[in-house]
């Protein structure tokens, strides 16, 4: 079909690489390396996807103490920037104007 609108036609109408009627482009050999490795890759990631590193009794709770501990550093961080907490005594301290030394 293609080849017999380009010769009815005489050329391509408008843009010759995009649209309903474009030219198609020739697959040229770096095009057929660049997708065979990119299918290869595919593979072997998939080949590595396929088999577990653990096994799913291992992996149930693996990481269990890690993760407690690394909360218990956060929380720690998180405190160690809190003010310390004030009593109602030093909040009304500067009212204390009439007690005296001796008792």
């Amino acid at each position: 079909m293609f080849l017999t609108l380009a010769l009815l036609r005489k050329g391509i109408s408008g843009k010759q690489w995009i649209g309903k009627y474009r030219r198609p482009r020739q697959i040229t050999w770096q095009m057929k390396r660049n997708t065979l490795k990119h299918l290869e890759r595919e593979a072997e990631n998939e080949y590595w996807i396929s088999r577990p590193y653990m096994t799913t009794e291992q992996e149930y709770g693996h990481a269990a103490e890690r993760r407690a501990q690394s909360w218990l550093q956060i929380k720690e961080a998180k405190f160690s920037k809190f003010p310390e907490h004030k009593r109602i005594t030093d909040h009304l301290s500067h009212l204390n104007v009439t007690k005296t030394w001796s008792s």
